[in-house]
């Protein structure tokens, strides 16, 4: 797979490889440097995450980083053929996608999902959003608002790397990340545990270095293990029934008063005194029956991981 940026500044085009993380902006550590007085010193990020997918992040920058005329305050993925524009510098991502994605890959006229050469693997998924991020985007300033979500995204994919996980996608204010359960569902899901209270104490860093928040951020987190099918698409999702539970498990976490909930897949894992007798059956929109789930608050879960071993 190959990635790559075409620009044209002072009436040259050039072209630049996508490394792992490129920076953009006025300061000349840059790896792309723009002496445009709309570019802030840094301005903006592109950066890989998975595999293969490339996100351009804003840095919170005066002016901001748009894509297809609209300014981005979150993270977007990019895709073959996107144009983003940097102050007056327009930039065109091209991708070379592996033949096993192209040959999963769905144009955007077509109305399903072509299924040749997929993987149904067993995974652990973990979703988390921000609560409340609808109204807060509406309270603070845009560039406010762009500077802390790109630092939140930042972190959180650092979190899920650090812990042996995927980062599917980012999906407006919300992280869905993915691991793989081929050698131990066990260790999958304590990564997944271990990835949340991280990014629990990003949010929680992130307060402390911006008082003036109209009300602190909190995460609410889902978890669940079960099959789903690897490499969807022109993202190289992973969808199914197990990945569509655990965004419902996040959602439920603001009606059960809970930090996390995890389904019996999940949960089944720790050890008994933590989830027997605690846990709940919800209906979830989608299912004919009711799940067994349980919620925890992220103390109870950083408490068991601090401790001697996780051994039942």
């Amino acid at each position: 797979m190959t990635a790559s940026l075409t620009y044209i500044a002072l009436e040259e085009t050039h072209k630049v490889d996508c490394l792992p993380v490129l920076t953009i902006g006025r300061d000349k550590m840059n790896n792309i440097v723009l002496a445009d007085p709309l570019v802030s010193r840094n301005h903006a990020i592109v950066r890989l995450l998975g595999d293969e997918d490339y996100y351009l992040m804003d840095s919170g920058s005066a002016n901001g980083s748009h894509i297809n005329g609209k300014r981005i305050a979150t993270p977007v993925m990019l895709h073959n053929g996107d144009r983003f524009a940097i102050g007056s510098t327009l930039f065109d991502f091209h991708q070379v996608r592996t033949q096993q994605q192209q040959s999963g890959q769905a144009t955007e006229e077509d109305t399903t999902v072509v299924v040749t050469n997929l993987e149904i693997r067993q995974i652990t998924i973990l979703v988390s959003d921000i609560r409340g991020f609808t109204s807060l985007s509406e309270e603070i300033p845009i560039k406010t608002l762009t500077k802390i979500m790109t630092e939140w995204f930042r972190c959180v994919s650092d979190c899920v790397q650090a812990h042996h996980g995927v980062v599917d996608k980012f999906i407006g204010d919300c992280v869905y990340a993915r691991w793989e359960t081929s050698t131990s569902a066990r260790d999958a899901v304590l990564d997944t545990l271990r990835t949340a209270i991280a990014i629990h104490w990003v949010t929680h860093d992130l307060n402390i270095q911006n008082p003036g928040l109209p009300r602190p951020l909190a995460i609410g987190v889902g978890i669940n293990t079960g099959q789903a099918a690897v490499g969807v698409g022109r993202d190289n999702t992973a969808i199914g029934d197990a990945v569509n539970l655990a965004f419902r498990l996040e959602s439920s976490t603001k009606e059960l008063l809970k930090d996390m909930v995890l389904s019996r897949a999940s949960f089944q894992y720790l050890p008994k005194p933590m989830w027997q007798g605690k846990t709940s059956e919800i209906a979830v929109k989608g299912k004919k029956g009711t799940v067994e789930v349980c919620g925890f608050m992220f103390d109870d879960i950083a408490t068991y991981l601090a401790g001697p071993s996780q051994d039942d």
